[in-house]
């Protein structure tokens, strides 16, 4: 083949004056993002030591902590970015993607395992339609597993927004799920 029959690939370079497709990660604008994130460092007086306690503020307000957050903190704080995603992906309260409204985590630990908690997981998966370290197209749910919630006499135990649920049955459930609006 020559190179004159080659066709040239076709471009899907933005062109001046079309618009980039809506981002699905996005909640609220730039602009927002960055005024709410530098009033928390604010409140902390830009205390470098304060770096957990700024991102969990963060991560309450958000559900998660975007990139352009960790970019902002970073600046702000005068630490490297490299710091900030040190701290982010150490401690499983932070999260990196977009996380539900409502979140349910199911006790995947040793006494919760033996006692049903594979069975609670599928019903759950069942009802929110989503598995675990998801989270629903509406951004509604966030399923999670842990290996211990510390209550094993309630086993198998989930909880959903904070509270605490021993082997709800299928109907509890999905009372729950429709509790969550």
């Amino acid at each position: 083949m020559t190179r004159g029959n080659v066709k040239p690939a076709k471009s899907k370079v933005k062109t001046r004056g079309e618009k980039a497709p809506p981002s699905t990660t996005k909640i609220g604008t730039q602009e927002q993002e960055t005024n709410s994130v530098e009033k928390i460092i604010d409140k902390y007086q830009s205390d470098k030591s304060a770096l957990i306690q700024i991102l969990l503020e963060i991560q309450k307000e958000n559900r998660w902590l975007p990139r352009d957050t960790l970019t902002v903190v970073s600046k702000k704080l005068d630490v490297p970015l490299s710091q900030v995603y040190r701290v982010a992906t150490f401690y499983k309260a932070f999260s990196l993607i977009p996380q539900g409204r409502h979140l349910f985590t199911v006790c995947m630990g040793t006494a919760c395992h033996v006692r049903g908690s594979p069975r609670l997981l599928d019903r759950v998966e069942d009802t929110l339609k989503i598995k675990p370290e998801e989270t629903s197209k509406d951004q509604k749910f966030t399923l999670e597993t842990v290996n211990c919630l510390g209550c094993c006499a309630l086993g198998p135990v989930m909880v959903v927004d904070g509270e605490y649920h021993s082997n709800p049955p299928s109907k509890e459930l999905e009372a729950l799920v429709a509790a969550c609006d």
